[in-house]
């Protein structure tokens, strides 16, 4: 890696990804609440309400600082949080996650975030990412060809709800 380590804030022209913090907990949530019948029920509101945001903002506060993670993404010129996008982990592989608020789709700011997040792992010294996704989010999809991933033919999850698609981008 180079001197550039620090994934802590970036700017896009729209955009600013900075660290999460406990007061995003609200807005997640609610991601939480608009979240697709398909994704599984480990990544959904359960039947007893939770995670509620007081469990969301406690995992915030837990999260591991020691090498690169998600950014909560905000409308610059509003100041209103959106979504995430960052780093996600695999063991030690690098992944590339992004998830907005549903009044934020079809803008083309998971595009912008993630690029924005590309172009930091690369300065960083990272050579590649990659990216798993659903095979029915066409717009998850999308975002990532846009952004140059590719599918690899790896399913790395499969079930009711799909399959669980790797695809990869060299930075």
């Amino acid at each position: 890696m180079t001197a550039v380590s620090s994934l802590d804030e970036l700017e896009t022209e729209r955009l600013t990804l900075r660290r999460q913090c406990e007061d995003d907990a609200g807005v997640f949530h609610r991601m939480w609440t608009e979240r697709d019948e398909r994704v599984p029920a480990h990544r959904r509101i359960d039947a007893d309400g939770h995670p509620d945001v007081q469990d969301i903002a406690a995992h915030i506060r837990g999260q591991d600082t020691s090498r690169p993670g998600l950014l909560t993404v905000v409308l610059r010129e509003r100041r209103e949080v959106i979504g995430y996008c960052g780093i996600v982990w695999d063991g030690d592989q690098p992944e590339l996650a992004f998830e907005l608020l549903r009044a934020a789709h079809n803008r083309g700011y998971a595009t912008e975030a993630g690029r924005a997040v590309l172009d930091w792992a690369r300065a960083a010294g990272y050579s590649q990412l990659g990216a798993s996704v659903w095979d029915w989010n066409l717009a998850s999809r999308r975002a990532l060809e846009k952004l140059g991933f590719h599918e690899t033919g790896v399913v790395t999850k499969e079930s009711v709800h799909g399959r669980s698609l790797m695809t990869v981008r060299e930075l």
